[in-house]
């Protein structure tokens, strides 16, 4: 299960998922992240590239935020994402949202 907080990513790892103990006090891995406002240089025009890709979305995912540190590996995790989830092949870009929607809420994902 991951755990996105303003600045870090949490992962608890599954083996450990249904135990009662709350995750966030756990001592999981954490990545420091570079938000929005701190980003400058190729990291600052990748989020804003982002942004104009994504209208309406008032931040970058945390899942993306976890490459800030690698804006050229950030940008290629974008390309990829979007080649494969958003657009036509097999199966329309709806389907392959309601799959991830389903997905996401079997893993009790809060994404």
């Amino acid at each position: 299960m991951f755990l996105a907080t303003p600045h870090t990513f949490l992962f608890q790892h599954p083996a450990t998922r249904n135990q009662t103990s709350n995750p966030t006090t756990a001592m999981p891995p954490q990545i420091e992240w570079i938000n929005e406002q701190q980003a400058t240089g190729a990291l600052s025009q990748t989020y804003e590239e982002w942004f104009s890709h994504n209208p309406g979305r008032s931040e970058i995912p945390g899942i993306l935020k976890c490459f800030s540190h690698r804006p050229d590996f950030l940008r290629d995790v974008i390309t990829f994402s979007n080649h494969v989830h958003f657009t036509d092949g097999h199966l329309d870009r709806r389907t392959k949202e309601r799959i991830a929607t389903f997905v996401s809420a079997l893993n009790k994902c809060r994404y």
